[in-house]
């Protein structure tokens, strides 16, 4: 993509422009998770520095996939018989190795918290908190009611998850495809863009959030800042329920 693929050039370490968000913004809670496939970008950084410039003041809650490092244990799986339930812990240790790796890259402007209690201090800062899903649904182990411990949950549905019990605003998946904007989450599932527990995982966020929280799908290799400030240039609101 050459130099598209570096909005930032030249200024990888510059920080977000966030200022702290008040009291009843951070009642706002927008849920990110940010793909492990995103990883390979050389930009990522500085590229989602810029969309986070773009966010309303707001607490933000970034959930990073567990990307290769989850296919390597994945493939152990198939190779060992690890069984459901221990392979399911280890990819969400590959999420909290990549969230370290996260809040560094941002850092000094975001935070690694690993339960809801930690959230608010660094939200007071205008930071964003990057979520150590290991740490965070075993300190709250309430959270993991109703995950099934399977490959057909992966970060898209723990994003999910944490949205719903956070009471977020929007959740807002940044991936390295394109979800057409009709396609229901049903379909998006069937051809493997979002993971087979979605589509359960997002009824529940519809029929128990209130208001309802918007539930919306990047294609961020693609996407350009738009100065419009709400980081949601190439995005469509997308409808929740499943046909």
């Amino acid at each position: 993509m050459g130099d598209d693929r570096d909005p930032e050039k030249g200024n990888a370490h510059r920080s977000c422009r966030r200022r702290p968000p008040s009291a009843e913004e951070r009642a706002g809670l927008i849920v990110v998770k940010v793909g492990g496939s995103l990883f390979d970008l050389p930009d990522l950084a500085s590229r989602l520095r810029l969309w986070l410039d773009e966010l309303p003041p707001c607490g933000v809650l970034l959930v990073p996939g567990g990307g290769r490092l989850a296919d390597v244990i994945r493939s152990f799986d198939a190779q060992h018989g690890l069984g459901e339930s221990l392979a399911h812990e280890l990819a969400l240790g590959a999420m909290s190795l990549n969230a370290r790796l996260l809040a560094a890259l941002l850092s000094p402007q975001a935070s690694l918290v690993n339960s809801w209690s930690v959230c608010p201090a660094p939200w007071r800062q205008g930071k964003v908190g990057v979520a150590d899903a290991l740490c965070f649904l075993q300190a709250n182990r309430e959270e993991e009611d109703g995950l099934p411990h399977s490959w057909g949950v992966t970060s898209d549905s723990i994003a999910a998850h944490l949205a719903l019990r956070g009471k977020a605003a929007q959740l807002i998946l940044l991936k390295s495809i394109t979800i057409p904007e009709h396609w229901h989450w049903t379909e998006a599932a069937r051809r493997g863009y979002v993971d087979d527990y979605f589509v359960s995982a997002v009824r529940r966020l519809d029929e128990e959030s209130y208001p309802r929280c918007l539930v919306r799908a990047v294609n961020f290799r693609e996407w350009r800042p738009s100065g419009k400030g709400d980081g949601l240039s190439t995005v469509k609101e997308r409808t929740p329920l499943v046909g």
